[in-house]
């Protein structure tokens, strides 16, 4: 059967278009109910919190992504949001809004799914275990490049694996794509959060999940890709925002690959950054991906990116092996990438090798 997959049901998009978040809330504010913001802590004490549409009954929440998401903070964020609901004398908020990167949007991602749901998030750690619907719940991205604002996944670090949360549910119901809110970001942050799109693309477009659906979006985030990180443009920012939506739309109805599966490993035993992780990871696998590889790498000499060296020196042999555990548990990203028997050619020597050379 072919997939019924949940896409994000409204997008507005344009320089300024957040200053429009306070009416789209309004249409979900019945009987004074209270939405929750949770705001990338970075933007504390900065002129975008002046902006946050907050009423008297809201809650604003900082939320820290100096590291990976874990499933332990994303519970802790769920009980403050649930202990704030019982004092207001409401059973659940009205929405969740998360501006910020990717980490923010899958830790809004997240709380509003464990809302609704009994247990830990760590207990959905997977395909489609959530039973049911989230909170209504609105992306703000300030960082473009994950593509967490369209994708059915919430990405967590649990106690035994890093994981998503995979989900219809999951998906965000709106989205608030304002270029303004990227521009001024970090050239090295910008960077490795835009690969972490330009890797999408080519996971996708090479794999055997590969169709007509996944390829048009794939080119396109391809495209604009290119425009950005090696040709430059003066609209820089509204076309790494595009590219961000369409290679997240390319993996909605296909899958990354190697690198992506490689990189979680990475997150979980070294808490590398996802994007990070993935530039260190795809930087070694030029026999996967020979001209994404050579592209990538005229992209950081392009924007003049050192690309973290040697990160496995100081790595137990326990550590490597726990590693490797981490990305078996992806098999469709190894199916996508390499066929149904991906078990052949990536073994778990090959992968030990691959670790190592980083």
């Amino acid at each position: 059967m072919f997939r019924n997959f949940k896409m994000v049901s409204h997008v507005v998009f344009g320089r300024g278009c957040f200053d429009q978040l306070e009416d789209i809330l309004a249409a979900r504010r019945s009987s004074n109910e209270p939405v929750v913001f949770m705001v990338d802590d970075a933007f504390d004490g900065r002129p975008l919190e002046k902006r946050v549409p907050l009423r008297d009954q809201d809650l604003l929440m900082w939320v820290n992504v100096d590291h990976e998401p874990k499933t332990s903070y994303v519970d802790e964020l769920t009980t403050e949001v649930r202990q704030a609901m019982e004092k207001a004398g409401k059973d659940l908020p009205a929405a969740v809004v998360g501006i910020g990167g990717g980490s923010t949007m899958d830790l809004a991602k997240a709380v509003s799914l464990m809302l609704t749901n009994p247990g830990s998030s760590a207990d959905y750690q997977g395909w489609d275990l959530i039973k049911n619907p989230a909170v209504y719940h609105v992306a703000v991205p300030t960082l473009s490049g994950t593509g967490s604002e369209v994708s059915r996944t919430t990405v967590l670090t649990g106690p035994e694996k890093k994981l998503g949360i995979n989900s219809d549910y999951t998906v965000f119901d709106q989205i608030v794509l304002d270029p303004r809110l990227i521009a001024g970001a970090p050239a090295d942050q910008r960077f490795y959060t835009g690969m972490d799109c330009y890797i999408h693309c080519i996971e996708s477009l090479t794999g055997t999940y590969l169709n007509a659906f996944s390829q048009a979006y794939g080119e396109k985030a391809l495209s604009l890709c290119r425009q950005v990180f090696l040709e430059g443009c003066p609209d820089a920012d509204d076309k790494l925002m595009m590219a961000s939506y369409f290679g997240g739309m390319s993996i909605a109805y296909s899958q990354v690959g190697v690198c992506h599966a490689l990189s979680y490993g990475l997150g979980f035993v070294l808490g590398i950054h996802h994007g990070i992780g993935n530039c260190i990871a795809f930087n070694q696998l030029e026999e996967y991906y020979p001209d994404g590889v050579r592209e990538f790498r005229q992209m950081l000499d392009k924007q003049q990116i050192n690309l973290p060296a040697n990160v496995m020196a100081d790595v137990s042999r326990e550590q490597i092996e726990k590693m490797i555990d981490v990305a078996l548990i992806l098999e469709p990203l190894w199916e996508n990438a390499l066929g149904k028997d991906w078990q052949k050619q990536m073994t778990r020597r090959r992968i030990r090798e691959l670790y190592l050379a980083m």
